[in-house]
């Protein structure tokens, strides 16, 4: 335990400095310099997570909640009841993400070598002259924009962008794993505001959020409410991976 124990505390130290590093504006950190320190807080502020979650988990009384949330919150993430609340929420943000899919399906611009992605990224990745802000803020997503464009990989990423907009916008919309839909989703939207997009990305951002949050009841007006109970989770087997007890087979309880 103490080695972990001094593992968790030069993790911290390094995210700490990291950080310092990024967000005081004496240090002037710029360019390679300042992508290469962001990657190491996000690396090592990770990493801490994960190491406390593993040096934490099984102690006494760790799943405890010593200060419980309102009734309000509890009954909107937990209640089943709740669904019909976020059903209209659901199928809104699955359209919206459904209609962007197939609007790129039918654009050559994006299924036949992704011209279209391409001149996009150019677009936000270029810095104007001052007193002009560009597109994109933060260095290590100009760098990652960057290496895609001269990776010429706009060829399967526009594939990929459309595609996954439909699995997505499929996924809200008949309430079939919400909670895995609506993180992709809202991933897909922080990608867009941090290149600078903001159109609808901040509303359905917020929505997904709520979403992922509501994951046990947000789909229950939908297919989850028949998949969850028998695919569960990957900390609880649901009724199709359960062994029954002579360990001849899922159960068919």
């Amino acid at each position: 335990m103490s080695s972990m124990r001094t593992l968790i505390y030069v993790l911290g130290a390094a995210a700490a400095v990291s950080l310092a590093l990024l967000i005081i504006p004496a240090f002037g950190l710029t360019g390679d310099a300042r992508t290469w320190v962001t990657w190491i807080f996000w690396v090592t502020f990770i990493a801490l997570a994960v190491v406390l979650y593993l040096r934490h988990r099984n102690d006494p009384g760790s799943e405890d909640v010593e200060i419980t949330g309102p009734g309000f919150a509890r009954f909107l993430f937990n209640n089943r009841a709740a669904g019909l609340f976020w059903l209209p929420i659901r199928v809104f943000v699955g359209v919206a993400f459904l209609d962007a899919g197939l609007h790129k399906f039918s654009d050559p611009g994006w299924t036949q070598g992704g011209a279209s992605l391409l001149a996009y990224w150019q677009r936000v990745a270029a810095i104007p002259e001052a007193p002009a802000r560009p597109s994109i803020t933060y260095d290590w997503y100009r760098d990652f924009i960057n290496f895609l464009i001269n990776g010429h990989h706009e060829t399967w990423f526009a594939w990929l962008v459309t595609l996954g907009e439909m699995a997505i916008g499929v996924g809200l919309i008949l309430g079939a794993l919400t909670g895995f839909a609506a993180f992709f989703g809202a991933f897909m939207n922080m990608s867009f505001l941090l290149a600078g997009s903001a159109s609808t990305n901040p509303v359905l951002f917020t929505f997904g959020i709520g979403l992922i949050l509501a994951w046990k009841v947000a789909g229950y007006y939908g297919l989850d409410r028949y998949l969850l109970p028998r695919l569960g989770t990957p900390w609880s087997a649901g009724l199709l991976f359960r062994r029954n007890k002579a360990g001849e087979g899922p159960s068919t309880a």
